[in-house]
């Protein structure tokens, strides 16, 4: 918990140094970005590398667990369905795009936004966003009430890189390979479903 809210303590903090212009946004903070979370996969590889249990993990992949992105797919599209139920201004292929996103924000909103416009791009913008953040923020909560696997789900297509590290702390070194396979397939999936439901 305490690891969660430093990394969201940071993230205000940006927030605010950049709403004051302490710090003047250039093309060079997105560079920075970009570099800092190469360098954090960069360090859950060596963790992951100096596991042999982990690589043997890998190989041995549960069969059970394979079968966890698709399970995160259908819950969040169950929960988009029923979301679409109280919303009135928008359809059930909206909402269902919008979720589709499954964390990947920056994919999934300028897909809709061609699609459907701005407004609805916004929304699925601050939506995988706050997605990402809830299981950065929740994920040694969501393994106390639901179990390991739980945050995995929440984190979507962000659990191969962004919210590994979160993962791995509140998880365990066992559950690196679920995470990274989860992410890779979701992420995956993110273009063809979130095209999929604005087509429709």
């Amino acid at each position: 918990m305490k690891g969660s809210l430093t990394i969201v303590g940071f993230f205000i903090l940006g927030i605010i140094v950049s709403h004051y212009r302490l710090v003047p946004y250039t093309n060079m903070c997105s560079d920075l970005s970009f570099y800092a979370l190469c360098g954090l996969m960069f360090f859950v590889g060596i963790s992951i590398g100096s596991d042999t249990t982990t690589l043997k993990n890998f190989r041995q992949l549960n069969i059970r667990y394979t079968l966890l992105p698709l399970m995160t797919i259908l819950g969040t599209l169950a929960g988009c369905i029923i979301v679409s139920l109280f919303l009135s201004n928008r359809s059930v292929s909206e909402c269902c795009a919008v979720g589709s996103g499954l964390g990947y924000y920056s994919l999934s909103s300028v897909i809709i936004t061609e699609y459907h416009g701005a407004e609805l791009g916004t929304i699925a913008l601050l939506c995988n966003i706050m997605r990402e953040i809830v299981a950065l923020l929740c994920a040694p909560l969501l393994v106390k009430h639901f179990g390991r696997l739980s945050p995995i789900s929440v984190g979507g297509a962000t659990t191969m890189d962004t919210t590994l590290p979160i993962i791995t702390q509140s998880c365990g070194k066992d559950f690196v390979v679920v995470s990274i396979f989860h992410g890779c397939l979701t992420d995956f999936s993110v273009p063809f479903l979130v095209t999929l439901f604005c087509s429709l």
